[in-house]
Order: C-alpha cells, then structure tokens, then sequence
C-alpha cells in the first residue's frame, strides 16, 4: 500500500466546486489587491478566532515580523523564543533587528516550558514569542502571567494550530497579537503563501496593516518604513471558500490521531502527550524513536511517506552561526530533532490506511 506523507486529493475533490467559484468571482470582478475578498476573510477569520481585528498578509513570517514591528520591538532588543520550532519563529525577530533568545520545550509536549521562561529574562528581553507547534496548545495562563510580571508583550505563533484551543478558547486570543500562515499544506491553507495577524488593539492593527503596505495609512502616504506583505484577492477568496470546512477538517484529523495513540503499541516508539487543557488540531502528528531512521526507513519501504520536523535545531543551522551556541547547549531541542518522525496526518485518510500505519509501526 502507498500512503504519501500528505495529500489534498481528498480535500480538494470536496471542495472543487467551491473554490472554482471563487476564482471566477476574482477573475470576473478582475480586482487583485486589497478588495472586497481580503475584507471578507478578515471579518470571517476574526471571528473565528475571537478576536476583533484581522490583518491579511503575505504569508506567515510576515504576520509574525509585522506584529513585533509594530510593537516597537527592534534594534537591541530580545525575544524569548522556543527553541524548538521552525525557523520562522526566529527569523521573524531577527528581520525586525531583534535577538531570538532560546528557551528549552517540554520533551513531553515540544512547546516551550513556561518554567524555564523566567531565568531568560533580562532588562533586554521584550517579549516572548511561544508557538503552538504542531497544532498544540502552549499553556497560555503560565507565559501571560510571567510576561505581565515583567512587562513583557507577547505574539503568538498560531501558523500550525488554526483552530486549536487552551482550556476551551482558541490560540492566538491571549497575547498582544497571533500570527497565523496559510501555506497550502497548513489545516487552513491558501493555494500559495498567505497569512494573517490578529488582534485586539485597534490601532496595533491600523500600524500592522500601514507596514505591510509599505508604511501608508493612505495611498501614496507614508508614516513608516514599511514592506510589501499583502493578502491577494485570489487567496483571501480561496480561504473564504475553505473557512467554513476548516471545523470538520480538525475534527477528523483529531479522529486520526487517536487511532494512532490508542493503536500504536511499539514500546519503541513515544506518541505524542496531550494536556488536559489542550485540544490540539494535529498538523503534525510527531512520534519518537531513538532508533528514527531506522524506523522512517522501514515505513518508507512499506510505501509510508514520513517526515522530520526539525532534523537541524535553529540553533546549530548556519545561517545562526554567529549566535555562538555549541552544540549539547540546548539538549532537549536537539534530542527532538534527532528522535522526531512525522507520520501521515490529513483529511480523507480511510480507516485502512490509518491501521496500515498503525500496524507497520508496531511491527517495527
């Protein structure tokens, strides 16, 4: 049997329709930028979340880049970062002149540990950025109590968990801001880059959207040094058709995943941990194996497709080289990334390719 790591056969069979219409809607009103599609989305998505005010952007990077931005966060400054995650996290701080600061997870769920977050704060240190990797929940009530201990703004890293909540409220409710990305292979994905920042402020939300049209509040006035990162109409439209799905999409891919935990009884392998306050919406399904390519071998030889999320940690990649930090520095970052494997996790999965996974794993 061949079962590829992803695929969106399933889901785009089930909406075809939906968004071809959408394109036409586009292509026949022949408006690209900053229309009434990109004002559609970000009224809906808003309201997904909670939240009073949605900003489209280009893509994910962005929506996190913009948020600190726009918080004023720059030039010798620090951001408390995972140290485990993907490298947008990092980069985002370090596009607005800042300093990731890399703080250890739990092994147990890989988001970063709130109780290590305290003794890496410094009269540098201007927020924290904790990211709700693979579509779990960080807890939320530990890292806003330290950050308003210490005056500390917080951007939430939402670009894997649309729709995931902690303790009954969606991520990216909690902080100053959430960066979401629509990268097609995300639980709410475009059909090329896209992303958004949400928030509460009104006018942390104005400042957002001037940056990311080139610093202008209106055309060809500009009050900051500001980017290009625009939500197009082809996107927001194509988001717009795939919203009202994204519910019943988390639902089976919750449905996956504990098939997967309840049928995975390899005393080699560690399936994932799930707190009591999360429900997590599983664009990841990480498992852990010291024997890891081993095990990625046999289920590729069995037609399983995998993936490593994230075999080199931030901090040993060469493009941080210059932070200095020796490899064993952040042991736990880098027991994940030599022990994590990620298994196939989509929406149109049958009950008989979830076993075969299953199945091949235990017999590992």
């Amino acid at each position: 049997m061949k079962i590829p790591f992803v695929t969106f056969l399933p889901m785009e069979k089930e909406l075809n329709s939906d968004i071809r219409e959408a394109f036409d809607r586009v292509f026949t009103r022949s408006w690209y930028i900053e229309g009434e599609e990109d004002e559609a989305f970000e009224r809906a998505f808003a309201e997904y979340c909670g939240v009073k005010y949605c900003v489209g952007v280009g893509n994910g990077l962005d929506a996190l880049m913009l948020a600190l931005k726009a918080l004023g966060i720059g030039e010798g400054d620090e951001v408390i970062v995972p140290s485990n995650t993907y490298i947008a996290t990092a980069l985002a701080v370090t596009y607005v002149g800042a300093t990731p600061v890399f703080v250890e997870p739990d092994i147990r769920t890989f988001n970063i540990n709130p109780e290590l977050i305290d003794a890496a704060v410094n009269e540098h240190t201007k927020a924290i950025m904790p990211v709700h990797l693979y579509g779990q929940a960080c807890d939320m009530d530990l890292i806003m109590s330290i950050a308003n201990k210490h005056g500390l703004k917080v951007v939430e890293d939402c670009a894997q968990a649309h729709g995931a909540t902690y303790k009954g409220k969606k991520v990216g409710t909690f902080g100053d801001a959430a960066g979401f990305s629509f990268y097609p292979g995300k639980n709410l994905g475009a059909l090329g880059d896209a992303g958004a920042t949400v928030t509460n402020n009104k006018e942390l939300a104005d400042k957002i959207r001037a940056l990311g049209n080139y610093g202008s509040d209106y055309k060809y006035h500009h009050i900051y040094k500001g980017n290009n990162s625009r939500l197009d109409e082809l996107q927001a439209a194509f988001l717009v058709a795939k919203l009202p799905h994204l519910d019943k999409m988390n639902v089976e891919r919750r449905r996956i995943a504990q098939l997967y935990t309840e049928g995975i009884r390899n005393p080699k392998v560690i399936t994932p941990f799930v707190p009591d306050y999360s429900v997590p919406v599983w664009h990841i399904y990480g498992i852990r194996c010291k024997e890891r390519d081993a095990l990625e071998k046999h289920l590729n030889d069995k037609g399983i497709g995998t993936n490593k999320h994230y075999p080199i940690p931030i901090h040993l990649q060469d493009c941080y080289k210059d932070m200095n930090i020796p490899k064993g520095a952040l042991p736990i970052a880098e027991e994940i990334s030599a022990t994590e494997l990620s298994i196939p996790m989509y929406f149109g999965m049958t009950d008989e390719e979830i076993q075969y996974v299953i199945d091949s794993i235990n017999e590992f």
